[in-house]
């Protein structure tokens, strides 16, 4: 069974637009077509330096390959909590530890060419660490650390296609909405 093999198998929680538990559906039959609705995750990491570690997503992703996008973004797997998943891809993913800091809570849809969709529930959370970043090839092609002003001068450009649907909707609410729980981190 190949990586991707695996990972589409996982077992993803279905929920409702409350994020009840209806259910259980493998991944990649999560992002078939237009989607169902499951409970996902989206953590930005700063530094001391208050900048933001973006990845860019590898080569082989099934969504969204090749854009940039927040620090980390997955989905628990069945009987995992958010907490304890997001712990998980963060060590996977990059390579680092950090404490998490809730934020909120919002539903989108997003559809990839014939590729798939994503239709999430999604939990935002921050963290800030200073760790040395060891990212895993097969998840992440390249990273970056960005000044939130610099993201915001960039997303305001023409280079905006370029960041998953998912991350240009958190990051204009975590700008608005949320400013000073990023300013206190640093």
């Amino acid at each position: 069974m190949t990586y991707d093999d695996v990972h589409e198998s996982e077992q993803l929680i279905l929920v409702d637009a409350a994020d009840r538990e209806v259910g259980y559906l493998g991944k990649g039959a999560c992002h078939d077509g237009p989607g169902v609705l499951h409970r996902a995750f989206s953590l930005l990491i700063f530094n001391s330096n208050g900048e933001l570690l973006l990845q860019q997503r590898a080569p082989g992703k099934r969504l969204w390959p090749m854009y940039w996008s927040n620090s980390v973004c997955s989905h628990p797997r069945r009987a995992e909590t958010l907490e304890a998943a997001i712990h998980r891809r963060l060590q996977q993913e990059l390579g680092i530890s950090a404490p998490l800091q809730f934020l909120f809570k919002f539903q989108y849809e997003a559809q990839f060419a014939a590729e798939g969709s994503e239709r999430e529930l999604c939990s935002v959370y921050i963290g800030r660490s200073d760790d040395p970043v060891h990212s895993d090839p097969q998840e992440v092609q390249a990273w970056r650390w960005v000044s939130p002003q610099a993201l915001e001068e960039e997303m305001a450009g023409a280079g905006m296609e370029m960041f998953t649907p998912w991350f240009r909707l958190e990051w204009a609410r975590i700008w608005r909405d949320h400013r000073a729980a990023v300013l206190a981190l640093t």
